[in-house]
């Protein structure tokens, strides 16, 4: 085995405390004999969300050699609320010990800089390995095993249960309902995501009607389907659906289902199951293309177009063609607008048509803006939020206006439109005509979409497990004005050449594999542009000299950075590959006596200078 640099893990502090472990606090010592994993999460990041999937399998295999641990290191300020964070790890159904670390003193500990990164600690307390983004559950299960085999020879490992207490489960109808739709016959039908299933509600918004799905997570057509983690509902217009009404956003599947109201049967219309990974096929048939996290449909321009939040795009689905394809954004993550093929979206969750079918209104969560895109000319414009890193509670003009990780969007009779500003616990409103933002409602709690009825708006609670009715308010509630940048502190780089270096190391028993062409890429912009001078653009090279203006105080360095790494043994015919991909958003400070070098762990551990 290859030996490996020797770094005592520092202790787990959070001013949070502990989820899941029954009440005890922990501390390192605790997971002593044990190959620890701290996952360094946040609940609003879609690719956390995908780390936690990942993990399963090794939770469940490992059971008696592993412990996995959550950090939650909050990006937004309502995710540093502890009851947020419980909620959390209920709603996604987080099956180890969670520490809440609302100061993100563990995460500045361990040098994170991105969401989600994996740290591995042996079971004699010593960090291993460090991996940034998604797609590394197969190197920490090869890892996993050389550090079984290694520390059971050498009598350090200890076998048995872990510190997991699981919680008490609550009974009710709705368990984190997504969002909702109304049908024709005046009822509810909502994606009670918690719950794996749909459910019919009268019109009253409380009373079972029926359940579509039996609750555990699944992918099953039929009469007895199965969902993970619903979201998104469309009701197609009459005739266009072939033995379909509703659309469905089959979040966790990485699917769209199609449902009969009728009977309840479900169809799988799109996706494959699994999920998609730069290289993949980008368009075809639907039913042989991968999605990645759809979380909202809305019928626009005559197919369902799809809010990807797991690539940060817009796809689309031709019902009659039965195709699927991307419609807008890059993959790139950030607030970037313009002629669609070029734009840049983060996350977005939520989408609504202008009563005259002409704008298509996206909810970009982790921009919290509000976007939309042209039928006409297919480009795509913000009506309010500026990027990734300012957030908060602010009315009035839109160019000054914040939100704070919208998930929902609704047009109302007037032509303006409701958004559910989900960490804001807030109901607000854009008026395109005006250019103004207000606020309809607050006390909500958690808000991820709402519906329109007559003169009213039915909200779904998210975190409340409810509908509940509004009368939409003839004037807007006076909210105090609150503004905040994400808690992350920048990093202080020096103008001029900046070496920034991507660390990968591929996995043990595998390789670069280089036959058919380059399995590495460099993609690098900058927020302003200006701060760049030389660097940006896309490359093979996991290192790059970048140039930094010195007219420029501070910025955001956007880096994206994947490689593939393949089977190394030349007996395996068709060696298995794997992707790893991370995207860092970097706040950087430009001072004279700044760094010189950025150093970004992709998989792998950054070694001490000698």
């Amino acid at each position: 085995m290859a030996s490996r640099a020797r770094v005592r893990a520092p202790e787990l502090v959070g001013a949070g405390g502990w989820l899941n472990t029954g009440g005890k606090e922990l501390t390192l010592a605790d997971f002593r004999g044990k190959i620890t994993v701290l996952d360094f999460w946040t609940f609003c990041c879609i690719n956390c969300l995908h780390v936690l999937d990942e993990l399963r399998e090794l939770e469940e295999k490992h059971r008696d050699t592993v412990v996995i641990v959550g950090v939650h290191s909050p990006k937004f300020v309502h995710e540093a609320d502890h009851r947020a964070v419980v909620d959390a790890v209920e709603r996604y159904e987080v099956h180890h010990p969670v520490l809440d670390d609302p100061e993100l003193v563990t995460w500045k500990q361990y040098a994170v800089r991105a969401w989600p990164t994996l740290v591995v600690i042996d079971p004699e307390g010593y960090v291993v390995a460090q991996h940034a983004g998604e797609g590394h559950a197969h190197a920490i299960a090869r890892l996993v095993e050389e550090l079984e085999a290694e520390h059971a020879a050498k009598g350090t490992l200890r076998r048995g249960d872990g510190p997991y207490v699981a919680p008490e489960p609550v009974a009710g109808d709705l368990r984190f309902p997504g969002k909702a739709v109304r049908l024709p016959n005046g009822h509810f039908l909502v994606a009670d995501s918690g719950h794996h299933s749909l459910v019919e509600l009268e019109a009253d918004g409380e009373t079972v009607v029926r359940r579509i799905g039996d609750g555990v997570r699944g992918l099953v057509d039929g009469a007895a389907p199965r969902f993970s983690e619903p979201q998104g509902l469309v009701l197609l217009p009459e005739g266009v659906g072939a033995g379909y009404d509703v659309v469905v956003a089959d979040t966790v599947n990485h699917a769209l289902r199609g449902v009969r109201l009728a009977d309840g049967e479900v169809t799988t219309l799109a996706g494959t199951g699994r999920q998609w990974w730069q290289g993949s096929a980008t368009e075809g048939a639907a039913r042989e293309v991968d999605l990645s996290s759809p979380w909202d449909v809305a019928w626009f321009d005559g197919r369902v177009w799809i809010a990807m939040a797991g690539v940060h795009q817009l796809w689309a689905y031709d019902p009659a063609a039965g195709t699927v394809g991307v419609a807008a954004g890059t993959t790139n993550e950030g607030l970037v607008d313009g002629p669609a093929a070029e734009a840049w979206f983060a996350q977005p969750s939520g989408l609504a048509v202008s009563a005259d079918g002409e704008r298509l209104w996206v909810a970009d969560s982790e921009t919290s803006s509000l976007r939309w895109v042209s039928r006409e000319t297919k480009e795509v414009h913000s009506a309010v939020g500026t990027g990734l890193f300012d957030f908060g509670h602010r009315d009035g003009q839109a160019d000054q206006a914040l939100f704070q990780h919208p998930l929902g969007v609704t047009v109302l009779p007037d032509g303006s439109v409701a958004v559910s500003d989900t960490y804001n616990h807030a109901l607000r409103r854009y008026d395109p005509a005006s250019g103004e933002v207000s606020t309809l409602a607050t006390d909500l709690r958690e808000p991820s979409g709402a519906v329109l009825v007559d003169q009213d708006i039915v909200v779904v609670e998210s975190a409340r497990h409810r509908l509940t009715r509004l009368r939409l308010p003839e004037e807007a509630v006076r909210v105090e004005a609150v503004a905040h940048r994400t808690l992350r502190a920048a990093t202080e780089v020096a103008p001029g050449a900046l070496r920034l270096d991507v660390v990968f190391r591929a996995p043990t028993g595998q390789k670069l594999d280089e036959r058919y062409g380059p399995s590495t890429r460099l993609l690098v912009s900058a927020t302003p542009p200006e701060l760049l001078v030389s660097g940006a653009g896309a490359d093979s090279a996991l290192s790059r000299e970048l140039v930094l203006s010195a007219e420029v105080a501070e910025g955001v360095l956007h880096v994206s950075a994947m490689a593939a790494s393949c089977d190394d043994d030349p007996a395996i015919e068709y060696p298995a590959c794997h992707v790893h991909q991370q995207d860092w958003g970097v706040p950087v400070r430009l001072t004279a006596d700044g760094a010189r070098r950025l150093p970004l762990v992709l998989a792998g551990l950054e070694q001490p200078a000698p």
